[in-house]
């Protein structure tokens, strides 16, 4: 049953769990910004040859998944790098599960979950160093291609 409220949930308050790492308790990562999590559906234009109105149809196709990108503050756990590893060295068990649910507010249960179906790793962007900064965070960028996303 569906709880009805009057505010929206906070974006801030979310966890991200791959199926690769170990039990969905243990967290090596954590992640500071997700963007990208949607759908992009085709339209195909048709009008029958006899439709007494002259105006297409706007008929769905095919849908495709958009790439989710995963930003997290640099840290020493390698196992996303092992999966990148395994990824470009062509291993054909790199497709796995990743979870994103985004929290309620006594961070105790997700209120909403996307899960993304045969994810890999297709881009990895390493953090910007510069000494002038003192106190800036370095920040890594993790692309995941998926081929579906399913709100739960």
């Amino acid at each position: 049953m569906a709880v009805e409220r009057n505010t929206p949930y906070h974006g801030f308050n979310f966890r991200v769990t791959v199926d690769r790492f170990g039990d969905a308790g243990a967290f090596s990562a954590g992640f500071q910004e997700i963007s990208g999590l949607g759908d992009e559906i085709t339209l195909a234009e048709y009008r029958n040859g006899n439709e007494p109105e002259n105006h297409v149809r706007k008929v769905p196709g095919m849908y495709k998944p958009t790439d989710v990108t995963l930003k997290r503050g640099v840290i020493g756990s390698l196992n996303i790098f092992a999966w990148i590893k395994e990824t470009r060295e062509g291993s054909q068990t790199v497709r796995r599960t990743v979870t994103i649910e985004l929290m309620d507010e006594a961070h105790t249960s997700p209120v909403m979950t996307w899960k993304l179906t045969n994810a890999v790793p297709m881009k990895y962007t390493a953090p910007t160093l510069n000494a002038k900064g003192g106190t800036d965070v370095a920040m890594e960028e993790l692309v995941l291609a998926c081929e579906k996303i399913d709100v739960e």
